[in-house]
C-alpha cells in the first residue's frame, strides 16, 4: 500500500496508544446474550465501556476525541500516535460473523480519526482472528480500502497462542501485504494465581502473557517462515528478556530443539520490534542490549491509567547516543510502519 512521507518535527512516534469509540452500533445479529460492547455516560469527560451489562472500564474522552489527543501529544513532545483498539474490543469470543461486524466498525472509526489529522495519526485495525479466513479478508479491507497501516492482534485467541500453525495464512498475508502487526496481551493466562485486586491483571499478568506470545512465534517457526513480517511486541516484550537466554542455551545444548526450531532464539528475537513500555531505564537498556537499538520504539499505553506520561523524558533517561536516541524516538517506528521516512 502507499504511505505518506513521515518527517517528525522534534518529538516521538508513540506506537502504543488506544482508541475506544464514543459509541457502538446496536447489536443486529440473531444470537441471544452476546457480549456486545456499548457505551454509557459516566462522570464528566468520561464514559463507561459496558460489556454484558457490566462496566468493563471507564475511559476518558481522549479515547475518541482527536483534538484533545493532539493537545496532549503537543504537551509531551509526541508528533504521531499509532492508534489501536482497546484490546478487549478485539472480541475473539464473539461468533466470527459478529466479530467481523465489530472489527469493521472499529476499523472505520480508526480510519476517520486518521483522516481528521493524517499528519499526526496512523492506525492499526482489528480482525476477527477467531476465523482466519475472515481475519485475512478484514486485513485486506483495512489496508487496501481503509489505508490503515496494519492491525493489532491479541497475544492469544481464546487460549491458543498466536504462534500456533492455524494462524499461518494470516501471517503470510500480513507479510505479503506489508502490514505492521502489533501484539497486545489479552485475557492473560495465570489470572487464577493473582493475589490482590483485579487491576493487577495489567501490572502482573501482562508481562508473562506477552512473553509467551513472543516465544510462541519463535518456537512455532512463524518468524522463520516469514522473515519479512514486521511484528511488534507491546509492554517491552514482557518476560521475553528472561526467556530468550534460556531458549538459546537449551537450543544450543539439545539436538531435539535445534531440529524443532529452525532459527536460533536470539536471532529470532532480534527480528521482532518492541515498545519500550517497561517504566524504568534499566530494563529498557537491557532490552536494547538483547534485541538491538534498531528494534525498540516508544510506547506509552495512552490514554489509560498505567500509561507512561513522559515518553520524551524517558528516552533522555536512557543516556543513549544521539543516533540510538533517534532510532528509538521515531526511525524504528517509521521502518516498522513502512513509511518512506527521511
Amino acid at each position: 500500500m502507499d504511505h505518506p512521507t513521515l518527517r517528525p518535527r522534534c518529538g516521538c512516534i508513540d506506537i502504543h496508544t488506544h482508541v475506544v469509540p464514543r459509541d457502538f452500533p446496536a447489536y443486529l445479529g440473531s444470537r441471544i446474550g452476546v457480549p456486545w460492547p456499548s457505551m454509557a455516560q459516566a462522570q464528566p469527560c468520561h464514559r463507561h465501556v459496558m460489556i454484558s451489562g457490566k462496566v468493563y472500564r471507564t475511559v476518558p474522552e481522549q479515547s475518541w476525541d482527536t483534538v484533545l489527543r493532539r493537545d496532549d501529544m503537543d504537551r509531551i513532545e509526541v508528533d504521531r500516535h499509532v492508534l489501536s483498539p482497546m484490546p478487549e474490543l478485539l472480541s475473539y469470543w464473539l461468533a466470527p460473523d459478529d466479530g467481523a461486524v465489530l472489527s469493521r466498525y472499529l476499523n472505520e472509526t480508526l480510519a476517520q480519526m486518521v483522516a481528521d489529522a493524517p499528519a499526526r495519526f496512523s492506525a492499526l485495525g482489528a480482525v476477527p482472528l477467531q476465523d482466519v479466513d475472515l481475519a485475512t479478508r478484514e486485513l485486506d479491507h483495512a489496508m487496501h480500502v481503509l489505508k490503515l497501516s496494519g492491525v493489532e492482534i491479541g497475544s492469544n485467541v481464546n487460549g491458543t497462542a498466536i504462534g500456533d500453525p492455524r494462524f499461518e495464512p494470516f501471517f503470510a498475508a500480513a507479510e505479503a501485504w506489508g502490514a505492521a502487526v502489533f501484539v497486545h496481551p489479552l485475557r492473560p493466562t495465570g489470572m487464577d494465581r493473582l493475589v490482590g485486586p483485579s487491576s493487577l491483571e495489567q501490572v502482573v499478568a501482562f508481562p508473562g502473557e506477552i512473553g509467551l506470545a513472543a516465544a510462541s512465534l519463535i518456537t512455532g517457526g512463524t518468524l522463520a517462515r516469514h522473515p519479512r513480517l514486521r511484528i511488534a511486541m507491546s509492554h517491552g516484550g514482557g518476560s521475553i528478556q528472561a526467556l530468550v537466554p534460556r531458549l538459546q542455551f537449551a537450543w544450543e545444548a539439545t539436538q531435539a530443539l535445534r531440529d524443532a526450531i529452525e532459527l536460533a532464539p536470539k536471532t529470532a528475537a532480534r527480528m521482532m520490534f518492541y515498545d519500550n513500555l517497561l517504566y524504568d531505564a534499566a530494563p529498557i537498556r537491557a532490552l536494547i542490549e538483547m534485541v538491538g537499538e534498531t528494534q525498540v520504539m516508544v510506547g506509552t499505553d495512552y490514554p489509560f491509567a498505567i500509561m507512561d506520561r513522559e515518553p520524551a523524558r524517558r528516552l533522555l533517561s536512557l543516556e543513549l547516543s544521539e543516533e540510538a536516541t533517534e532510532f528509538l524516538r521515531w526511525r524504528n517506528a517509521a521502518r516498522w510502519l513502512a513509511y518512506d521516512a527521511v
